[in-house]
């Protein structure tokens, strides 16, 4: 008998709301719940195929250990924590706590996360590095200099002008366009007459459905928008009330963009200058809206300063909350506070000599993490602080961190590899211990981490109050766990003393995960266990919530001409033209790679589904039809991609929302390097393999550069891909 229940999607942090129908304690199809408030229905390819990948034949049923020869053996989780718990023990002593690093990647739950961060915490080691370092730090190192208005910014539902920069919100459910059906927001708000202006070297989903385009070349953003705000200030198009009284900095930016003229701005970007000034005018004209940001921003070159310039765009022309205004999503699940019409200055995420330092590159640990970047070092060179263990929570880090070959040699040295996963990833496979894990069906959970993340970016979660708890639909009859079960399993084991969420945690008592969320959600605005005793989402409003005053003796002023990103802005106007689609200083190429998303995936996730595989097993590599036939290409056909830092073989597409001189490929694609050279037609090219964390990195948090990579396309003879 088929019985439907409630929940929410986890493939990615859309969290969908959905109906899944379960038959013999199997899910067996799941689809958009039409009754959601907010979803009303919706739910991407990825989440309607939850029941594949909770079924996959593939799925690893119990904690995999790693035999002397390589192969691998089931292993109860009980004895597997016994023995993690014994090793880790020794690496402890021998080694310290440095010695032992986590790893946190996308997908992971927001509890895992939380009690992961915690339990490394009371073994004192600081060693925590995430995908954050490799696709978004910059939004939270820009803000730590700009500063943070306490009231938030404008929602989209009430704008009549918005900008995306490097996001395609209808593909990544990120970027700025709420996630709740990002297509019908977008068709229902421009039929209600928003003016949505897309900034993006290629013609995306978006693009084609804004009312301005402006087709960026590759790595010039910075150009583009300090041309913008130099329009919107010498044109007296700014908020000059909202500046006066909340800004300072002002002056410091005007002087720096003014060299950025429309002509300069056309000949080094290619758009045109008067789309441009369109553009700047249209944002400025708006009464309501914003300038919202993705990963394509923050993955090239100078990402810090592009979110720099974007914070700087949104406040002169005072995109925030003011004093009086309805607070549009005051949270749920996060507990209740005074929103208020003032600055909250922030510590500079800079780096500091009194700053927990790397030994490699002079990065130092930030905003609470290591980068990426340094973690393949750490482990490979000798030193007292040399990382010996290494846990994987979500995520695929062997294919996704930079300098591919490296990084797997980096895990290969490892005494101790742990990976929590329910699958062989690439990582999985070079690891010691695979502890399986329990998929969203098979866990409780609730909606608070797209209030997190809001917090955190100032968009990207919620811009209504909303929440949803779901139960565990489904008990596994096989040997799996939840990921913070391991790290509680090794406090218990290890007899260390541990908080969760700044509250002494019982190592002896494990708590149920309904009890680790009362204790997550300790405070919140809406008491818990209303939520909890709600079927489905729910709208939690109170629209007596509104922006306060500012405080008495609250003066701290939002900056937008903060010296270090001066700096940086006039670095950028001091380098030479290059001219061409995409020259390098001292070298030529003739293409520039960019990344972009696919529908069926999320990162790495997805790719081991057949059902969403059907048209693309692989990543192809996208170029426009003209450049196509330049180099005498057609689609289907192998080609060598080489950059300074190496080369991979792809699959061509032809693609004409791609310009001339670009090509563009997915990234976290491939697989381990054991994987032969021709098997990329059904693992995919891994990109990574072209970027270098040794060169051409963010000095303050180590982003390499991921996109806007200046490569070569050579077409292969007589190549066969598997």
């Amino acid at each position: 008998m088929i019985e439907t229940k409630k929940s929410f999607c986890r493939f990615c942090h859309a969290y969908c709301a959905i109906e899944v129908d379960i038959e013999d304690n199997r899910a067996v199809e799941v689809r958009g719940d039409a009754s959601d408030p907010i979803y009303g229905g919706y739910t991407c390819i990825k989440g309607r195929h939850l029941d594949d990948q909770h079924n996959h034949p593939d799925r690893i049923r119990s904690t995999q250990r790693r035999r002397p020869d390589g192969t691998f053996e089931a292993i109860g989780s009980e004895q597997a924590l016994d023995e993690i718990a014994a090793k880790l023990t020794t690496i402890l002593e021998e080694r310290g706590p440095r010695a032992v690093a986590l790893w946190g990647g996308a997908g992971g739950a927001l509890m895992s996360l939380s009690i992961s961060g915690d339990w490394l915490r009371a073994i004192g080691s600081p060693s925590f590095y995430s995908g954050a370092t490799i696709d978004q730090e910059a939004k939270p190192v820009a803000q730590s200099m700009h500063g943070k208005w306490d009231a938030g910014a404008h929602p989209f539902e009430d704008a009549d002008t918005w900008m995306l920069i490097g996001a395609n919100p209808v593909i990544s459910m990120w970027g700025g366009i709420p996630h709740q059906n990002p297509w019908k927001r977008i068709n229902d708000a421009r039929k209600g007459g928003l003016k949505l202006i897309v900034i993006d070297p290629r013609k995306t989903e978006c693009a084609k459905r804004s009312d301005i385009h402006l087709q960026v070349k590759p790595g010039e953003d910075a150009t583009l928008l300090a041309g913008i705000i130099r329009t919107i200030i010498e044109e007296g198009l700014y908020d000059a009330d909202f500046v006066q009284a909340n800004v300072q900095g002002f002056e410091e930016l005007r002087e720096t963009v003014a060299d950025f003229t429309p002509d300069y701005v056309e000949e080094r970007t290619n758009v045109p200058a008067a789309l441009m000034q369109e553009a700047a005018r249209t944002f400025a004209a708006g009464q309501r809206g914003r300038v919202t940001s993705g990963t394509g921003l923050d993955m090239q070159p100078r990402g810090t300063l592009h979110e720099y310039l974007v914070l700087a765009l949104n406040t002169i022309t005072g995109r925030w909350l003011r004093e009086g205004e309805e607070v549009p999503n005051p949270y749920v699940l996060l507990p209740g506070r005074t929103w208020r019409a003032q600055t909250e200055e922030l510590d500079p995420l800079l780096p500091k000599d009194s700053a927990l330092e790397s030994r490699f590159r002079g990065l130092k640990h930030n905003d609470g993490q290591f980068p990426a970047n340094v973690l393949a070092d750490e482990i490979l060179t000798p030193g007292p602080e040399q990382v010996r263990a290494l846990f994987v929570m979500a995520g695929d880090p062997a294919v996704s961190i930079p300098n591919h070959d490296r990084v797997v040699e980096a895990f290969k040295n490892l005494e101790l590899l742990v990976t929590i996963d329910w699958r062989m990833s690439a990582t999985a496979k070079l690891s010691h211990y695979v502890v399986a894990c329990k998929l969203s069906l098979e866990r409780p959970d609730v909606t608070m981490l797209p209030e997190a993340v809001a917090e955190t970016y100032g968009h990207g979660g919620y811009t209504v109050p909303y929440a949803h708890y779901t139960p565990a639909l489904i008990e596994p009859d096989f040997d799996v766990i939840q990921e913070w079960e391991l790290f509680w399993g090794l406090a218990h084991r290890m007899r260390t003393p541990m908080t969760f969420r700044g509250k002494p945690l019982d190592i002896d008592k494990k708590l149920t995960s309904d009890e680790m969320f009362d204790v997550m959600m300790e405070g919140s605005r809406i008491p818990f266990e209303e939520i909890k005793g709600t079927r489905g989402g729910r709208l939690y409003p109170d629209a007596s919530i509104r922006v306060e005053a500012r405080e008495p003796g609250k003066d701290a002023r939002l900056n937008v001409g903060f010296g270090r990103m001066m700096e940086d802005l006039r670095e950028v106007r001091g380098e030479p033209l290059t001219g061409g689609a995409a020259l390098e200083p001292g070298e030529e190429y003739s293409h520039r790679l960019i990344t972009r998303r696919m529908r069926q995936v999320f990162n790495g996730m997805g790719q081991q589904i057949p059902e969403l595989m059907e048209k693309y097993s692989y990543n192809p590599a996208f170029l426009s039809p003209f450049d196509l036939r330049a180099l005498g290409l057609e689609a289907g056909d192998i080609v060598e991609i080489a950059s300074k830092h190496g080369a991979i073989r792809g699959v061509v597409e032809s693609d004409d929302t791609v310009p001339s001189g670009v090509i563009s490929m997915a990234h976290s694609w491939g697989d381990s390097v054991e994987r032969e050279e021709n098997t990329f037609r059904t693992w995919g090219s891994n990109t990574n393999k072209l970027v270098s964390f040794d060169e051409d990195f963010d000095p303050i948090y180590g982003m390499p550069r991921m996109t806007s990579l200046p490569v070569n396309i050579r077409k292969l003879e007589g190549v066969e891909a598997g």
